[in-house]
């Protein structure tokens, strides 16, 4: 032996280590697994919900679980779409739209996404896709403008900055460095 505890969820057999190792109560079951997930990260009631079901907790047990953890305030998804977006924006650069994409992958309410991604304005965003765009500038270098044009606004396009916001700070980009842009907007 170790020393060292065992977790449910430590082994590839979790849900059959966990069902030895948890009370019979489905109650008891389902606030065991959502402690135990909520340690590890902050997640939303949705992706809670799932785990109980994937692990058979009745519906209504559930539900009974889960809204207690709000009360309390252990689930908070307003809470988890405002560190989301705080954190995915300035560690990943990503634009409001991708931001949206990913909080409703996580069953966050379109309000509260709303109201989060709204937290970016537009000179904060476009803020950003000018240091994304200055980091990966010196990559390009040496392919003609077009390619360079195109890696640099695919680059945005993916993190999920509107078009003709990526096409302008990349053309500004080029332009301070140099390049000739003339006819760009036309071309793309």
């Amino acid at each position: 032996m170790t020393g060292r505890t065992e977790w449910p969820g430590d082994s590839p057999d979790s849900s059959r280590a966990e069902k030895e190792l948890s009370p019979q109560d489905p109650a008891e079951r389902a606030r065991a697994i959502c402690l135990r997930l909520l340690t590890g990260t902050p997640r939303t009631r949705k992706q809670l919900a799932d785990a109980l079901r994937k692990r058979e907790i009745p519906d209504d047990v559930a539900e009974e679980i889960l809204s207690r953890f709000e009360d309390v305030g252990l689930i908070d998804d307003a809470a988890f779409a405002g560190a989301w977006v705080e954190s995915r924006h300035h560690g990943r650069g990503l634009a409001r739209r991708a931001l949206a994409r990913e909080l409703r992958t996580k069953g966050v309410e379109p309000t509260l996404i709303q109201e989060a991604v709204s937290r970016l304005d537009s000179d904060q965003e476009e803020a950003t896709a000018r240091e994304l765009v200055a980091r990966k500038l010196r990559a390009t270098q040496g392919l003609d403008r077009d390619r360079r044009l195109r890696r640099l606004a695919g680059m945005l396009a993916r993190k999920g900055y509107p078009e003709g916001m990526a096409l302008r700070v990349v053309r500004q980009a080029l332009e301070a460095e140099g390049e000739d842009t003339d006819g760009l907007d036309e071309s793309f």
